[in-house]
């Protein structure tokens, strides 16, 4: 894909980001109805490790992700030290997804991301750096 097709595309995934996280509950819901994998979408709750390297031949480079569900279908939590913003999860086709924001001094940054198995494979949108990066994370084991 071209850069200038990737940047359309990154536009169109925030656009529908932030006009679903403005959307109340009710909008929200498929068909009205009530969201039947909350429950399942809760999968994804708990301390993450994302892998931010460019390459998989670069040095490891990964970041904390907190992710905090609270029971409508919210997401809370923290992504890179900064606060999540906006977040939302959903499950639809078989897969468990979220889309969240946070930000820096540069501006906003667009998260998006799918459960797949044990791992979840999302992006990151950062406007005011103009970048897309894929990333994978891993669930941070709980010390006993």
């Amino acid at each position: 894909m071209a850069p200038r097709e990737a940047r359309i595309a990154a536009g169109v995934l925030a656009a529908a980001m932030l006009m679903l996280a403005s959307q109340p509950a009710a909008a929200r819901s498929a068909h009205g109805a009530a969201d039947a994998g909350e429950e399942r979408s809760a999968a994804w709750a708990g301390e993450w490790s994302v892998d931010l390297r460019l390459s998989l031949d670069d040095p490891p480079y990964a970041q904390p992700m907190t992710l905090v569900s609270t029971g409508d279908g919210d997401v809370e939590g923290s992504f890179y030290g900064s606060p999540i913003e906006a977040g939302r999860a959903g499950e639809a086709k078989g897969r468990t997804c979220l889309s969240f924001r946070t930000s820096d001094d540069s501006g906003p940054y667009f998260h998006a991301a799918c459960l797949e198995g044990e791992k979840m494979t999302g992006q990151s949108w950062s406007t005011g750096r103009g970048f897309v990066l894929p990333w994978t994370a891993t669930r941070i084991a709980e010390k006993d």
